[in-house]
């Protein structure tokens, strides 16, 4: 049943010590250690169900192709999954076990609008209102973690000539399957898992598959040990301490000859080429003069994270990024962000959670905190 909690009188905001924005890996992990610290606080889940990005993922997506789910905390290790079911449904189920195995209080649907600063010393956090006759609901919280992921911030680059395509264009967000691309010229952009994952379906069925990437292929061999996933977040952490833009920690961590890739290879499919230099209505161009034929393109260019709420609260510095101390807002001590830049992942979503919760415990705890 879902967690409610009562309005407070007058429409005025609930006070509580925490607000988890966003209930994905990131933000039950944060939840969960929040509890576990003493603190009074609500998680707000803007999807109608447990899952986060998941609820999302392609149907053809199964737990085979995927990275490795790592457990939430509290908990008993998930059992041994059928590597054939859909990822889709295996991770929000695990998802939902969990929420109702620790009873952690999700509202759920509730979308945030904006987090400010508030005459109190708060930080009020307004969600949007449920329907056109209520009113918004607003928290006020003495810390806040953001918890809100990438899934809903796709990243389009923009190359020369998109406007003037006249075939299809997709993110890898929209995609569902390889099934409506039979006989199709299809242009695949993009170094990661994502695109291999269509990649290697699409080739079953489409006449052609060109696949471009901005930068050469880096694969690592072997297991992914704690060692490579501890050296892979700090390399995502150095950028953000330093006010930049974050990036993806799976650029970091570099590609491994997953199933997926395999697959590729042994379909005659795995040939990446240079990023093209320019689309035209009927394909894509490169500087040295080739040129190719496309019907579709499919962006599996990643997603940015999704903080266009806490816009007001004005964190952006001169780099372009938002300044970070582990998880903490430099610029806002009270807001720490989990699955942002070195925490953007299932490798360091639950140690980061932990972290969130144990620095607003020991400020919440200061004499003159709010």
């Amino acid at each position: 049943m879902p967690f409610t909690d009562p309005a407070p009188p007058d429409d005025a905001p609930t006070e509580v010590d925490v607000v988890v924005i966003g209930a994905g890996q990131a933000g039950l992990s944060s939840a969960y250690f929040v509890r576990r610290f003493g603190l009074g606080f609500v998680v707000l889940d803007a999807e109608p169900g447990p899952g986060g990005a998941w609820r999302h993922r392609s149907p053809t997506l199964t737990m085979e192709k995927i990275h490795d789910i790592f457990d939430l905390p509290g908990v008993h290790r998930t059992p041994e999954i059928d590597p054939t079911l859909l990822a889709a449904d295996v991770v929000p189920g695990y998802f939902a076990d969990y929420e109702r195995q620790t009873g952690l209080p999700v509202l759920r649907p509730v979308k945030v609008r904006s987090v400010t600063r508030h005459e109190s010393g708060r930080l009020l956090v307004t969600a949007e209102p449920a329907s056109a006759d209520t009113a918004p609901r607003a928290w006020a919280a003495r810390a806040v973690i953001n918890a809100t992921g990438t899934w809903t911030r796709p990243h389009w680059p923009y190359y020369p000539g998109a406007a003037e395509f006249r075939g299809r264009q997709l993110h890898y967000a929209d995609y569902r399957g390889p099934g409506e691309f039979a006989g199709a010229k299809v242009v695949i952009v993009g170094g990661g898992a994502s695109a291999t994952h269509v990649l290697s379906e699409v080739a079953d069925v489409a006449e052609t598959t060109i696949w471009v990437t901005r930068s050469p292929l880096v694969f690592h061999d072997g297991a992914y040990g704690e060692d490579r996933r501890r050296a892979a977040v700090a390399r995502v952490d150095e950028r953000v301490r330093a006010g930049l833009p974050p990036q993806s920690v799976v650029s970091a961590t570099g590609l491994a000859y997953t199933k997926v890739i395999r697959d590729a290879i042994d379909k005659g499919v795995f040939n990446r080429l240079p990023m093209f230099s320019r689309i035209t209505p009927d394909g894509v161009t490169w500087d040295d003069g080739r040129t190719a034929e496309a019907d579709v393109i499919i962006w599996a260019t990643g997603f940015r994270s999704a903080i266009g709420h806490l816009a007001p609260l004005k964190l952006r510095g001169p780099g372009g990024g938002i300044k970070m101390d582990g998880t903490r807002v430099v610029a806002e001590p009270r807001l720490h962000l989990v699955g942002y830049g070195p925490s953007a992942s299932t490798v360091g979503a639950n140690r980061a959670g932990r972290t969130a919760a144990q620095q607003i415990h020991r400020l919440l705890a200061a004499p003159d905190a709010a």
